[in-house]
C-alpha cells in the first residue's frame, strides 16, 4: 500500500508511487467519475447513524471536489496526524502536517490539490461508527482507497489503508475533531508493517 500525507506534493517529495505507470494503468484508474467509482454511496445516508452521516458527507466533499464542504466538518481543534507510509503504526514517526485547524491555510492546500489533480477513484468502507453513551462523542473506522492523477505530469497521489476519524457533537452539529492518516492492515485486521 503506497501513502502520503494530506499536505504532501507528490511531484517533489517522494511519497508519490513510485510504481506507477501513467501509460499501463487499469481501466479502472482510467474512470475520472469518482462517484461511480465508489464503494460508499455517499448519498444513502443513515437516518439513525449521525456518524456514518458524517462519513458520507467527507465522502461527497472529496467525490465532488468541494473545499467548502470539506471544511465545514472540521472542528477549529481539529487536528490531522499523518504516519510517514502505511506501514508506520507506532505513533511515535508520525507528523502533523498542517498543524492545528486553519481554514484558510487548509482551504489553500486542498484547493491546490483539487486544482492539480483529477480524483480516479475514491472507494471508502465504514468498517465501524460508535457514538459515546453520552451522544456527544464518536467514531468511525474507515479503509479508503483514494487516488489522485496530476493533470500535467500523470503522477499518481495515492492513499490507502484503514484510518479513524474522532468527532464531537458541538451546539448540536457534528464535526471531525481528529483523524488520522492511512495504516496497512492485512485480511484479519492484523498490521502490515513491511
Amino acid at each position: 500500500m503506497t501513502d502520503t500525507s494530506p499536505g504532501a506534493d507528490p511531484d517533489t517529495d517522494g511519497h508519490a508511487d513510485p510504481t506507477a505507470d501513467p501509460d499501463t494503468d487499469s481501466a479502472a484508474d482510467s474512470d475520472t467519475d469518482p462517484a461511480a467509482d465508489s464503494d460508499t454511496d455517499p448519498a444513502a445516508d443513515s437516518d439513525t447513524d449521525p456518524i456514518e452521516r458524517m462519513v458520507n458527507r467527507e465522502t461527497r466533499a472529496w467525490n465532488e471536489r468541494d473545499v467548502e464542504s470539506l471544511l465545514d466538518l472540521f472542528h477549529p481543534d481539529m487536528v490531522w496526524a499523518w504516519p510517514p507510509t502505511a506501514h508506520d503504526h507506532d505513533p511515535v514517526t508520525w507528523e502533523l502536517e498542517y498543524g492545528r485547524f486553519d481554514r484558510d491555510r487548509w482551504r489553500e492546500n486542498w484547493q491546490g490539490l483539487f486544482d492539480s489533480h483529477d480524483l480516479v477513484h475514491n472507494r471508502r468502507e465504514t468498517l465501524r461508527t460508535s457514538v459515546s453513551a453520552e451522544g456527544d462523542g464518536g467514531f468511525a473506522v474507515v479503509d479508503i482507497d483514494t487516488l489522485w492523477r496530476h493533470r500535467d505530469t500523470g503522477e499518481r497521489f495515492h492513499w490507502e489503508g484503514r484510518t479513524a476519524k474522532v468527532y464531537s457533537l458541538v451546539d448540536g452539529v457534528w464535526l471531525l475533531v481528529s483523524h488520522w492518516g492511512t495504516l496497512a492492515f492485512d485480511e484479519a485486521g492484523d498490521p502490515v508493517t513491511s
